[in-house]
């Protein structure tokens, strides 16, 4: 990966190859969801593209779900990748992640019709889970998934509970041959999302997976602890372009997800932690 020091000759590059012009000053910087760096380039004091330093085979990642998915309004374009991949620059997204967001169904209605309807799938057949490290099968992922966030649960979580989440995981794994394969975001959270006006406007960070449609979605609804309730649910599934799916099994898809959130929160999200339990006993009751 690129050192801070190489930023400079990096700003040249672009300078030379016509994506900037030689006003650009770097504004800030920030460590992103992965190793990299992630610089914001300003043009006559607004904000306006992306520099993002990272491991190549990151880079290659992003480039390739960026570039999958490129007329989708809601992503960064791509302006340019560097040939040996120590870096992207990508169209930067006014807006602020996390906060500011508005009501769960707006926006989750905004991801569902601009982003997850337009999902393409995936051609090749034998492989599962991120793009870097793909597994055998989509049981193994969501096996993994649960013994991590048992270990993060700790003693907050009964045997019954768990027991409960053991089945549901057996359930949810069966028939995995007939589910069907997308390329997923893979990291569709609230986190990622950008918020302008309290309105959904776009959606960075991919960390690109092959796997079910349904993960991104589920995995999206629960990754905010507020409006974590059926109705909403389903008034956003009613939209999804999804293969029929019973309403029980949908619940599980949730509840499991919900454990796993759970997990993270107890990780990097303690102040959320209070709502997501309440919400953990309803879910236990639907």
């Amino acid at each position: 990966m690129l050192e801070i020091t190489d930023v400079n000759s990096i700003i040249n590059t672009l300078y030379e190859e016509g994506i900037i012009d030689n006003n650009v000053i770097v504004t800030n910087n920030k460590t992103g969801s992965t190793d990299g760096i992630v610089y914001f380039l300003s043009e006559h004091d607004e904000t306006k593209y992306v520099l993002k330093i990272d491991r190549p085979h990151q880079i290659a990642l992003a480039e390739q779900f960026l570039g999958t998915y490129r007329p989708l309004t809601l992503l960064p374009k791509i302006l340019y990748t560097d040939p040996s991949k120590a870096y992207i620059v990508y169209t930067y997204i006014k807006g602020t992640t996390h906060y500011d967001r508005g009501i769960k169904i707006n926006w989750l209605t905004i991801l569902v019709k601009e982003l997850f309807n337009n999902y393409e799938k995936h051609v090749q057949i034998d492989k599962w889970g991120r793009l870097g490290s793909p597994i055998q099968s989509w049981r193994e992922w969501n096996y993994r998934s649960l013994v991590d966030t048992r270990n993060d649960w700790g003693s907050l979580l009964s045997i019954e509970d768990y027991n409960r989440v053991a089945s549901i995981f057996e359930n949810i794994s069966k028939n995995e041959d007939q589910k069907v394969r997308y390329l997923l975001h893979g990291d569709t959270g609230v986190h990622n999302f950008v918020f302008y006006e309290r309105s959904l406007v776009g959606v960075i960070d991919p960390s690109p997976m092959i796997g079910p449609m349904l993960y991104d979605f589920t995995y999206a609804f629960c990754s905010s602890p507020d409006d974590l309730n059926l109705e909403t649910l389903m008034a956003a599934f009613d939209l999804l372009h999804h293969e029929p799916i019973e309403r029980s099994m949908l619940i599980e898809e949730v509840i499991f997800q919900l454990y796993c959130r759970i997990g993270i929160c107890i990780r990097f999200h303690p102040h959320d932690l209070e709502d997501y339990l309440k919400a953990w006993e309803y879910w236990k009751s639907v």
